[in-house]
């Protein structure tokens, strides 16, 4: 016979009332119905689950043994549909995501702390990887999202969602004659020692700081190169020369590096923070974290959160 929900849930109200018509009234229907319903049951079974009298209907332990299941499978049933539900609503399930490091030292980890807070359900796989080959795994589909800065290439059939804006600061050796001062603005480091991005690594990075400083007048003067921002700033942490860094590193604390806003009205001051996922429908779990990241902004005086201040979407 088919254990269906509805008769399962008939004899749990039943074994807990152990009385048909007090059961009944639960279950919102008419007595001699319940009781035909208890009885093919306990045919298809072949097993006696109640001993009826005039008082009552009192459980067999054959009875009390099918209760328990029967409640277990019950809310097993309930567990599943729960479940589905939220993995349909994205508040469930495993999303890989993949990021660009200069991401991963403040703008990630709130992420992280937001989703844990409001989707704790949802599991995030990451990986740390350059833009280009973000891109190729998006598009490979062996990643569900990536976090990037603007520019970057062959996106031709990703959807990119620009969820923010970043500037740079000059980071300078704490005994650096400029250091001292609230803010620069860039033609004041013409002449100066640069530790550079390597193209190949931060070609985002390396463009920026390029363009930037050739609209300032000048052309930056390479002391080193680095592949990463750890090393950039570790020449500067030296006191060997200075560098130009997305403005989130300062929460990395390096001991020796001080941080100074550029002033200026360039666009090469601000780099551009984006979401890339596949434009064929983003799954709802994607959806949910895209939410998440519209979020985030910079503090001005509107209660949200410090770091990427919020921005339009593109395809």
């Amino acid at each position: 016979m088919e254990l269906t929900q509805r008769i399962l849930q008939q004899f749990v109200v039943l074994a807990e009332e152990q009385h048909f018509g007090r059961a009944a009234e639960r279950l919102a229907m008419r007595q001699p119905p319940l009781s035909q319903a208890i009885q093919r049951l306990e045919r298809g079974l072949k097993v006696t689950l109640l001993d009826r009298s005039s008082r009552g209907a009192r459980l067999t332990a054959a009875g009390r043994a099918f209760a328990e299941d029967a409640r277990r499978l019950l809310e097993a049933q309930e567990a599943a549909v729960d479940r589905a539900r939220r993995i349909a609503g994205g508040h469930e399930g495993d999303l890989r995501l993949g990021f660009v490091s200069s991401l991963g030292y403040d703008f990630l980890p709130r992420v992280l702390r937001r989703a844990h807070a409001e989707l704790p359900g949802l599991r995030l796989h990451l990986g740390q990887h350059p833009s280009a080959e973000l891109v190729e795994m998006l598009n490979s589909g062996t990643l569900d999202l990536a976090l990037v800065r603007l520019p970057v290439a062959d996106t031709d059939r990703l959807t990119v969602q620009r969820i923010g804006t970043e500037r740079l600061v000059a980071a300078l050796p704490e005994r650096h004659a400029l250091a001292p001062g609230p803010s620069l603005h860039l033609r004041e480091l013409a002449g100066e020692a640069f530790a550079l991005p390597k193209p190949s690594a931060l070609p985002g990075l390396a463009e920026q700081v390029a363009l930037g400083c050739a609209q300032a007048g000048f052309t930056p003067r390479p002391l080193g190169q680095a592949d990463d921002l750890p090393g950039l700033l570790s020449y500067v942490a030296a006191g060997l020369c200075l560098a130009l860094v997305p403005e989130q590193v300062r929460s990395l604390g390096i001991p020796g590096v001080v941080y100074r806003p550029l002033h200026g009205d360039s666009a090469y001051l601000e780099t551009a923070v984006a979401a890339v996922h596949r434009p064929d429908g983003p799954d709802a779990a994607v959806q949910q974290l895209l939410r998440l990241f519209g979020t985030f902004a910079r503090p001005d005086g509107d209660g949200t959160e410090p770091g990427v201040a919020p921005g339009g979407s593109a395809r």
